[in-house]
């Protein structure tokens, strides 16, 4: 792990000061996979959490899964529980006569902020409809229902969805996952460590497949519907909104992946888990993959807030790569 993004508090512009740093490793591969730009370990394996969940769907819609595009970007979704996103959940299992009352991910609250509040404020007790990862879970059922297969035991080892999306990774990567590592996610389903250089070139295949192919829809359906794979205020929605043709998806514990239209992708890891430093820590291997312009303007609305003193801003997050080189 290198030092990739810095939080600064005070000094001047042309020398600000350091209050804490963040370390990380990140990879950033051309439109060929050529490593365009390196910084840490990214050969080792790493939890992609949800930041996987594009390459499960990619393995359902093989598998038989049909979903329209809104619902397709909902499966791959890390959603902040809005009243849209229950209720393309809730279409994505009525289409399989599935319900809320199937789904077996984890009970949760909405991750997004205003719809926390207003959760909470409703008395809501958690449940699995409100809780993030309900879209996969959903898509997850409805493809043993497509299949023909049991949905009950989905999360299971061996049922044939778990196998599906587990080969499907391994593809879509170019890595094979060792059975020792195999554990679970928050929300419920298997997760398995595998190298950031894997995550960053499953991505691309996302956005360089050919129409037609299951990689297609989903950078299609992402791409297209940005507000349903994260939701207002989200950086992973953003990102998407400022980069036309990108997909991204953000995971736990500090991980980010994304892809440029026609194939040039990046991934990252913070080590210390922290979430504000993913897209500062981007910003160097965006830059380094050819987009233009001010990159601190174009995508401010995915920057995380300024350092505040007072309320009023007092320093910000740095990216620290090309220093460290």
């Amino acid at each position: 792990m290198v030092p990739l993004v810095a939080a600064t508090r005070g000094g001047s512009p042309q020398r600000p000061t350091i209050e804490s740093v963040h370390y990380g490793s990140l990879v950033a591969l051309g439109a060929h996979g050529d490593v365009v730009l390196q910084a840490g370990d990214v050969h080792s394996g790493v939890f992609a959490r949800s930041a996987l969940k594009p390459l499960f769907a990619v393995g359902m819609v093989r598998a038989g899964l049909e979903l329209e595009p809104r619902q397709l970007a909902l499966a791959c979704a890390s959603h902040s529980g809005g009243a849209e996103h229950l209720e393309v959940v809730t279409s994505i299992l009525r289409r399989y006569g599935l319900g809320p009352a199937d789904l077996r991910n984890t009970p949760g609250v909405p991750i997004g902020g205003p719809e926390r509040r207003a959760f909470t404020a409703s008395g809501a007790r958690p449940d699995r409809l409100h809780q993030n990862c309900s879209g996969k879970h959903a898509a997850m059922m409805a493809t043993a229902v497509a299949c023909g297969w049991d949905p009950a035991g989905y999360l299971e080892h061996d049922h044939p969805v778990a196998a599906l999306v587990r080969s499907s990774v391994e593809e879509l990567t170019g890595c094979r996952i060792d059975p020792s590592t195999i554990t679970r996610d928050g929300c419920g389903a298997e997760v398995y460590p595998l190298p950031l250089v894997g995550l960053a070139r499953a991505y691309g295949r996302l956005t360089s497949a050919v129409p037609g192919s299951a990689e297609y829809a989903v950078a299609q359906a992402m791409s297209t519907w940005p507000e349903l794979v994260g939701g207002q205020g989200r950086d992973v929605t953003a990102l998407m909104r400022a980069l036309p043709g990108a997909v991204a998806k953000d995971g736990a514990e500090g991980v980010y992946a994304l892809a440029l239209a026609g194939g040039a992708c990046l991934a990252v890891k913070i080590a210390d888990g922290a979430s504000r430093a993913r897209v500062p820590a981007m910003l160097p291997a965006l830059r380094a993959l050819g987009v233009q312009g001010d990159l601190g303007e174009r995508l401010e609305e995915a920057l995380p807030a300024q350092v505040l003193g007072w309320g009023e801003p007092v320093g910000s997050l740095i990216a620290l790569l090309r220093a460290w080189e």
